[in-house]
């Protein structure tokens, strides 16, 4: 049976690849089945191995570089398929963009996964069943996981980190070290299995009891700073070294064009949701997409409605669309008003979602019919810069929908109190995996920069994360209602600046394999 899928070109290059890829989606929110990669990756290196070691006999007339290409191709085609498939889920919304669903999908996948067709490219002609050769494996794989993330606007979606998102001790290494060094250590982890069969590799068990000591170590590392953390949060709260926050989640449907009287059913619903008590001094925060694509200049006339339920000393965040009336530009923002309805802090997103929010090459892609996903024909123009909002002695960071998932995002903010505050709109992909996978981001932002992060999604999860990433308090997918919370004002601890830890890493990688290529 191994023999025949051994020599057999159609199972080894193109069906197996393409069943391993899609069954790492198991490894992510909501299903957490990390183990499953333990399986994937030692799979993958071994199927690389092979090929190139056919390629010095069986191969050598036949062009066995594709053969490489092929394989991580698949893998990626097979990954990006079923972890992203609902994005087109998004194009339901809009009558025009329907037959381009099954199109988009594939479009994506056949994209994304050139970078796994390439990582497999490069390093698996140099591929061995050694352990020489799985250092090479991993760091090739892990930095085509980071030109993903950087190449354009970037994708970081589903870096093989995040299959850890469910395991809170395990993640508290990203605080010091940064995402893209424990995705590299991630994918090294799961190669695990790999030693077991690994030729002419002496001291096995030493090897294998190594592994094994760094992974308890760093849950012992992990245990440590959460349970240390409930510690200085109870104190923090005894105290009153806090904010009261309210994040309110509407469960609204995802509908265009919204009439006057649409819009102001819609504020009363928010309001009423918000459960406001006019003598407590509160955050409230409401979603992106609540008041779906309106303008903050057609809301102003309810600033009458907003100022009877709201008091002096509440402050309301929300996300609206707004239009500068210098530049003429239109931006997707995040702002916080006082009770009269008036801006206190506005800013505008500056990772805006490529034909979900712009239309990339804009003048040409016009005159076939194409527009952005969201309401309205033009594009939004992104903002300059992150900026933030001092609060109550904290350091308010926001971030819209998806910029929660790129660190870099917060990673240079240098103050030391810090809150992040996240406003989605989940409705674009019902009741898929999307949501989950989205939310699982936020814990990772969390522990990275030692903060708080309240995330407020209109048909998604709501929650409150502490900065050890556990998750305090959740509204689930579609559910309606508020929560609110004693937030202590903590100073951030740590935090990784840059990449420059997985560099140090990969470069490490690249000169084990070198030295012992070398010395072979």
């Amino acid at each position: 049976m191994i023999n025949l899928f051994l020599n057999s070109r159609i199972l080894l290059v193109f069906v197996a690849p393409f069943i391993l890829g899609s069954l790492s989606v198991f490894s992510f929110q909501p299903y957490n089945i990390t183990l499953i990669n333990f399986f994937i990756f030692p799979c993958l290196f071994f199927i690389l191995c092979n090929i190139n070691k056919r390629s010095k006999n069986k191969y050598r007339k036949k062009p066995h570089l594709i053969n490489l290409f092929f394989v991580g191709y698949l893998f990626g085609i097979g990954f990006f398929l079923t972890g992203t498939y609902w994005i087109s889920y998004s194009l339901q919304f809009d009558q025009s963009f329907k037959n381009l669903i099954p199109f988009t999908i594939l479009l994506l996948s056949l994209l994304l996964g050139l970078f796994y067709g390439i990582a497999s490219l490069a390093c698996g002609k140099h591929l061995n069943n050694d352990l020489k050769s799985l250092f090479l494996f991993c760091g090739t794989i892990s930095f085509f996981d980071y030109l993903r993330a950087k190449i354009l606007t970037g994708f970081p979606w589903n870096l093989w980190a995040y299959s850890w998102s469910w395991f809170n001790e395990i993640i508290q290494i990203l605080n010091p070290i940064g995402l893209f060094a424990f995705n590299l250590l991630t994918i090294t982890l799961f190669c695990f299995l790999s030693i077991f069969f690994l030729e002419k590799l002496k001291y096995k068990t030493l090897i294998i009891a190594l592994f094994s000591l760094i992974l308890f170590t760093n849950y012992l590392y992990g245990n440590y700073k959460v349970n240390f953390n409930k510690i200085i949060d109870q104190n923090y709260i005894k105290e009153d070294r806090y904010i009261n926050v309210k994040i309110v989640s509407p469960n609204f449907e995802l509908k265009y064009n919204l009439s006057e009287k649409e819009t102001q059913e819609r504020i009363k619903k928010l309001i009423r949701y918000s459960s406001i008590e006019k003598n407590k001094k509160t955050l409230f925060i409401w979603p992106e997409g609540a008041l779906s694509g309106k303008y903050f200049f057609e809301i102003e006339k309810y600033k009458k409605l907003i100022k009877e339920s709201f008091s002096s000393n509440q402050l309301l965040i929300f996300g609206i669309n707004t239009l500068n009336k210098e530049n003429g530009k239109f931006y997707n923002s995040f702002v916080i008003v006082d009770h009269n309805l008036n801006r206190k802090f506005q800013y505008d997103k500056v990772k805006l979602v490529p034909f979900g929010e712009f239309l990339p090459f804009e003048a040409r892609l016009e005159k076939i019919g194409l527009k952005k996903i969201t309401e309205g024909f033009g594009s939004f123009s992104n903002g300059d810069n992150i900026k933030t909002f001092s609060y109550e002695n904290m350091n308010i960071i926001p971030l819209i929908c998806y910029e929660i998932i790129f660190p870099e995002m917060i990673q240079k903010i240098n103050k030391k109190k810090n809150l992040l505050i996240n406003i989605s709109e989940d409705a674009w992909f019902g009741n898929t995996i999307g949501p989950y996978q989205h939310f699982s981001k936020s814990i990772f932002r969390a522990v990275e920069s030692d903060s708080y992060i309240l995330r407020s999604a209109n048909k998604g999860i709501s929650a409150i994360i502490n900065n050890k990433g556990q998750v305090i308090k959740a509204l689930k997918n579609n559910e309606t209602g508020n929560l609110e919370y004693k937030l202590p004002i903590v100073e951030k601890r740590g935090g990784n600046k840059n990449d420059l830890i997985f560099f140090v890493l990969l470069i490490t990688y690249c000169l084990i394999f070198l030295i012992y290529k070398k010395n072979d």
